[in-house]
């Protein structure tokens, strides 16, 4: 019998709950994937130059999208950091957001956990430098500009750690000021904004719901809770964060344009990051919904994975029909138009795609990919003889958070403003 997996729409409330986390995982691990390959074929250098134009061509695009979805409408230093909490950057626990509100438009954050400087600490100081000043001092500004033009977001501590056993890891303040000259969008955002994934329309939020929270109008809160959300505006949160990571692949994709010697090299880099990250997060999201490992299992992964959806931006779906998934592509889609990762995906290249098999199964290989009806049809079957892990893989296994585990942090915490009499 044919079972034809199930895009978020088709989730439960608690299997959302659980999904969310992963997914906002997976975005942060895109960069454990790609930058390995552009240090090898770059330096450090460029490194740090490509992560910082992905980032500010992306964020302040999915930032807005987030704030516009959830009803997040106001421009103080609280609706910055709700749209923090639902960032890709930002994911809950392995990045340990710990915020503080002075008043509207003052506050600060520390990090008590970065799982980002824990993956680079080993590589030394100038690794860590890159990151934590070359990167996030533009990155940050181009995130908090989208929730207000004067907002700036300033160190007072920040790696390299001293004592090399400093904690919190780093601490950070953000101030809005009236009479602040505003920052301008960075100019790959604005041609980001004019992209299909930056322009696509999205599952609606069910705001007559009663299972749950249905927008973040209320107070920011410690720890978001997932499962104190409703089920539509779970649905809509899951298909935005898919979003964050296309929006954010076609981000690195401008900037390595930039940098590389042919379209080949870019190709072939562009290639290397998507395989990474596909078996990276199918392993993961396997576990987490406890999946089965098998043809089954990887039908309703592939239909999950943040890097071959949301559906309405792909058009991807996989169905199993005893130890055989078929996965279709379409050759005409938004993601298509965006020249975005499905569209490195052909008959002849298909190497995301056996990295995510290979996590659910080492036995699923695909068997053959055709282009068909105006689909790429790829068919993956069980073998007798496991498939090795890609090297692109094992690479993005380097970070903490392959093996980075969720607790429960109990329910949702309102934090309150400094001098609160609440």
């Amino acid at each position: 019998m044919t079972f034809t997996a199930p895009a978020y729409q088709g989730l439960s409330q608690d299997q959302l709950a659980v999904l969310v986390p992963e997914l906002l995982l997976s975005g942060q691990m895109i960069d454990r994937s790609g930058m390995a390959h552009l240090i090898s074929a770059f330096g450090r250098d460029v490194m740090g130059k490509v992560a910082i134009e992905e980032w500010m061509a992306a964020s302040p695009v999915y930032t807005h999208r987030m704030r516009t979805a959830l009803g997040i409408d106001g421009d103080g230093v609280e609706d910055m950091f709700k749209c923090l909490q639902l960032d890709i950057g930002a994911p809950p626990q392995f990045m340990d957001f710990r915020y503080r509100i002075d008043d509207e438009y003052h506050g600060s954050f520390v990090l008590d956990h970065c799982g980002a400087l824990l993956d680079v600490e080993p590589l030394g100081d100038d690794y860590v430098t890159t990151m934590c000043h070359d990167i996030e001092d533009p990155t940050f500004d181009a995130t908090a500009i989208a929730t207000n033009r004067r907002a700036r977001i300033r160190p007072v501590h920040r790696p390299p750690r001293r004592p090399v056993d400093r904690t919190p890891h780093c601490e950070w303040t953000v101030t809005i000021e009236p009479d602040r000259d505003e920052l301008p969008l960075p100019p790959d955002s604005v041609d980001m904004f004019g992209t299909r994934a930056g322009q696509l329309v999205l599952s609606p939020i069910d705001t007559t719901e009663t299972d749950g929270w249905v927008d973040y109008r209320g107070p920011l809160v410690e720890d978001l809770q997932f499962a104190e959300w409703s089920t539509s505006a779970l649905v809509r949160v899951a298909e935005e964060v898919a979003l964050q990571h296309q929006l954010l692949s076609l981000g690195f994709l401008v900037s390595l344009r930039r940098s590389a010697e042919s379209e080949a090299q870019v190709t072939e880099i562009f290639r290397k990051q998507l395989t990474g990250i596909a078996g990276l997060a199918a392993d993961r999201i396997r576990v987490a919904l406890g999946l089965s490992a098998d043809a089954a299992g990887l039908a309703g992964v592939l239909a999950l994975h943040p890097c071959f959806g949301p559906v309405q931006y792909t058009g991807l779906t996989a169905e199993a029909d005893g130890d055989t998934v078929v996965v279709r592509i379409p050759q005409e889609s938004d993601a298509m138009t965006d020249g975005g990762w499905v569209s490195i995906l052909d008959a002849d290249h298909v190497e995301p795609l056996q990295a995510a098999a290979t996590a659910v199964d080492p036995y699923l290989a695909v068997a053959d990919a055709t282009e068909a009806g105006g689909d790429l049809v790829v068919r993956i079957v069980k073998t007798d003889s496991p498939r090795k892990e890609y090297g692109e893989v094992a690479v993005a296994r380097f970070s903490g958070g392959a093996s980075f585990e969720f607790v429960d942090r109990g329910r949702s915490i309102p934090i309150t403003p400094v001098g609160s009499s609440a």
